[in-house]
């Protein structure tokens, strides 16, 4: 059906980026896929959707990690151990600003600003050496949560897309007031913070 190569991988020198946009057709829907970190580069979202993508499919294997952001950080792998008898304790860790709330700083902002439908997946439980939390959710044009996984057990979220959210979210009309001739030239400017080149040298 469709094959992306993630565009921004971490650097590694056995991996190389992909270096275009994926769009294809699915049951009379435009979607697209960006991959984990592809989605946190707002530009990707954008150029995704004037590519012509409603729906963009977006795999993840991310938080609670240690970050630079507030409240970030490992939740204890030994509460997984017993999962039932530590479950509200994991639903709160996993709620927390470690996982679900700061997904929510972002996410939903992507749909919204858009005029897509999010799909995005995380696994629950162990990851290698670290616990994921889940919270895999479908969130509509709207920036609201039409479905999403709970428990902590394997699930699949599943949700009903129409159509006629998409023209009337208000990502639709900023779409069509963009002004690309004022900030075109801004927004492809190549840039090198020091912080990059710091980072790119480790």
């Amino acid at each position: 059906m469709a094959k992306h190569r993630k565009l921004h991988p971490f650097i590694n020198p056995h991996l190389t980026p992909g270096n275009s946009y994926t769009v294809f057709e699915l049951r009379g829907w435009k979607c697209g896929i960006l991959i984990c970190y592809d989605n946190n580069i707002i530009e990707n979202v954008r150029a995704t959707k004037l590519l012509g993508a409603d729906i963009i499919f977006m795999p993840h294997v991310t938080m609670c990690t240690p970050s630079t952001r507030p409240g970030a950080g490992f939740v204890d792998a030994k509460l997984w151990l017993d999962k039932e008898a530590n479950s509200e304790q994991l639903r709160a860790e996993f709620d927390s600003l470690k996982g679900r709330s700061w997904l929510m700083k972002w996410l939903p902002a992507r749909a919204y600003d858009n005029a897509i439908y999010a799909i995005f997946s995380n696994p629950i439980g162990m990851d290698h050496d670290q616990l994921k939390n889940g919270c895999a959710m479908v969130i509509d044009p709207y920036g609201d949560v039409i479905a999403e996984c709970r428990s902590l057990d394997n699930e699949i979220a599943i949700a009903e897309v129409s159509p006629d959210k998409l023209t009337l979210a208000g990502g639709y009309r900023y779409i069509q007031a963009r002004k690309p001739e004022l900030y075109g030239d801004i927004i492809a400017k190549s840039h090198q913070s020091e912080q990059k080149v710091a980072w790119l040298s480790k």
